[in-house]
């Protein structure tokens, strides 16, 4: 029999972490993965990411950006909306923005942008949107998805609406070279489609629309502010005969699914919707906003009118703000609210919190959707 003299070899993982050190050191301030990221930013592990492709104009004010996005990204399904983050002025931005794609054979993601007046991040990813330009991902949410099993459909949009409806019609009947594909599964389902924009030429996807109606994969009805003036949802059952027949899906301004909300309840109908902005239904006396705590802002007194959100204002001061959907969906704009009142700008509802008696760290609120009602602290 033969001895072995121990090994004084150290096993793999205590020499990777020993290497991980040793390199963190000599990169400092930098950590490697900084490093990395210059090199291969979607590689797996890394903060999720992507890369624009392609950016191509739909109308003179909307364009649709094509994104490779980073290696650990999970997927979606028609009709889910995506978290975008990009840096403007050196601030961080995020916006939702409906994926305007099923999954795709080059598992490329696609959205597409309207630039609204006003509109920090929507004018600058369609007018200044390059191939090459990294922007930062969240994964896919929501739930204005089209059941898988078919039936018989009304989508009403109006508008970039028609964003996440494009995202279900073009995983339904995709479009190759020579035309568009009838694929076995979509024969389940029966589209109608009134698509409302202020006038023919602001159309988004129009062509799109035009070429499933022309196939027959759907029935189109358009309608233009300019030439059939504002839709007035009573009109439904002359423009949709068999409207009780279908399952309404709906996307658009808030006036438009409040009335159609009211609509269908009075019938018992069913409605899906996804709203894009905020309603300000409801305005209060405004106050000051007062930031505390360590992040940048802090230390800010913020004069706020009762119809402005307070992610708004602080911004509009300078004060550097978390947020995501800016409609009350995706919570990326929660704060604690230490002291004072707000309002909620949708249903009225007001929020209240008191030293002393509030529990914990303060009462999280939705900034994107509060205004101030009356002097607030806000922890940020």
């Amino acid at each position: 029999m033969s001895l072995t003299a121990p090994s004084t070899r150290p096993d793999r993982p205590s020499l990777r972490r020993r290497l991980v050190r040793l390199a963190e050191r000599a990169t400092t301030p930098l950590l490697p993965a900084d490093y990395l990221d210059l090199f291969d930013p979607l590689r797996p592990g890394a903060d999720l990411r992507g890369r624009i492709v392609e950016v191509h104009p739909e109308t003179a004010d909307a364009a649709t950006i094509v994104i490779r996005p980073g290696a650990d990204w999970a997927g979606h399904v028609p009709g889910q909306y995506v978290r975008i983050g990009v840096d403007v002025d050196g601030i961080r931005q995020w916006r939702a923005y409906s994926l305007t794609h099923g999954p795709r054979p080059d598992g490329f993601i696609s959205i597409t942008v309207k630039a609204v007046p006003g509109g920090l991040v929507s004018t600058h990813l369609v007018r200044e949107s390059r191939p090459g330009t990294l922007v930062h991902l969240e994964q896919a949410q929501g739930e204005f998805v089209l059941p898988t099993d078919g039936g018989k459909f009304l989508f009403v949009t109006a508008g970039s609406g028609v964003t996440p409806v494009i995202g279900m019609l073009r995983n339904l009947y995709p479009v190759a070279d020579g035309g568009v594909v009838r694929l076995a599964r979509a024969a389940a389902y029966d589209i109608v489609v009134l698509h409302v924009a202020p006038s023919e030429p602001d159309s988004i996807f129009i062509d799109n629309l035009r070429a499933l109606d022309a196939a027959g994969l759907i029935r189109l009805v358009a309608r233009y502010d300019d030439e059939h003036g504002v839709l007035d949802v009573a009109d439904l059952e002359t423009l949709v005969p068999d409207l009780h027949e279908r399952s309404t899906l709906a996307c658009g301004p808030g006036g438009l699914l409040d009335a159609l909300q009211d609509h269908h309840d009075a019938r018992g109908l069913d409605l899906l919707t996804e709203q894009f902005r905020v309603t300000t239904l409801v305005v209060g006396e405004g106050g000051t906003v007062d930031f505390t705590g360590s992040s940048s802002g802090a230390g800010t007194t913020v004069d706020a009118d009762g119809a402005t959100p307070i992610l708004d204002a602080a911004e509009a001061a300078g004060v550097l703000m978390p947020s995501g959907c800016r409609m009350g969906i995706c919570f990326g704009c929660v704060l604690p609210l230490k002291e004072g009142a707000v309002r909620d700008l949708r249903t009225g509802a007001v929020t209240t919190a008191t030293p002393g008696e509030t529990e914990g760290s303060g009462v999280p609120i939705q900034t994107c959707i509060s205004a101030a009602a009356g002097a607030c602290v806000i922890d940020h």
